[in-house]
């Protein structure tokens, strides 16, 4: 057998999804649970999330993906009385001293056989100097003391379509700002951290409103035995998290 015959009948590795920053609002409150939203003004998102090992093409069962982002104001729990309307010029974990213990919009999921976790949870909003986004941490699991796992094997940030969030960030709870919204590609983070490939797809829940809320719905690839730069075991350990 050639070469080429043995190139052409392997079977493709699955795409690595790109790894962003994690930023300085990320925290470790060991919260398993689905709907993050704690009641929150904002408009309904549905996510949906499938975990692929990108060197077998399986799907990820029992890792842990917590996912955080901003309330429509633009603030982070733990970080509420934070001015999101002004930039910070940090952004590194645990860089920013935390203002509460509010919880609101953080939480964790296993996933399931076929990979997938979802979260219920609102649209997020914006802060100074960015574009919309979600954060996503993937730990994979090994033994039962799960909510102790550091071995972080994906960090990433969601973005999503500008349409959408043009027509989000219109409505009552998200307008009103003293700044705006940077588009995906103003941001630094997206056009140089593999954003585009980043971007959710998201419908519209209902047929005729975007008040009835958004679904969104991406596949990420990961390899389950890195150990991601972007947030390392002794980073569970500051201060802030």
């Amino acid at each position: 057998m050639d070469d080429n015959t043995s190139v052409t009948s392997a079977k493709p590795a699955y795409l690595l999804s790109p790894e962003q920053i994690v930023g300085p609002y990320f925290r470790n409150p060991k919260l398993i649970r689905r709907n993050i939203s704690e009641g929150l003004d904002g408009i309904p998102l549905v996510l949906r999330l499938t975990i692929i090992d990108a060197m077998t093409r399986e799907p990820v069962n029992g890792a842990i993906v917590d996912i955080w982002h901003c309330n429509a104001r633009g603030a982070y729990s733990g970080w509420s009385k934070v001015n999101p309307d002004k930039e910070v010029d940090v952004g590194d974990i645990g860089a920013i001293p935390r203002t509460d213990d509010d919880t609101y919009l953080r939480g964790g999921q296993f996933t399931d056989q076929k990979g997938i976790v979802r979260f219920t949870t609102i649209y997020p909003g914006f802060y100074a100097g960015r574009a919309l986004h979600i954060h996503v941490a993937i730990r994979v699991t090994a033994g039962n003391n799960y909510l102790e796992e550091r071995h972080v094997a994906w960090v990433g940030q969601l973005y999503f379509p500008e349409v959408a969030s043009r027509s989000v960030l219109n409505a009552r709870e998200y307008s009103g700002r003293t700044v705006t919204a940077l588009t995906n590609d103003e941001d630094y983070f997206y056009t140089t951290m593999g954003g585009e490939a980043s971007t959710l797809n998201v419908h519209t829940l209902g047929r005729d409103s975007k008040e009835d809320g958004f679904f969104g719905h991406m596949t990420i690839g990961i390899d389950t035995f890195a150990i991601s730069s972007q947030l390392k075991p002794e980073d569970f350990d500051k201060y802030t998290v």
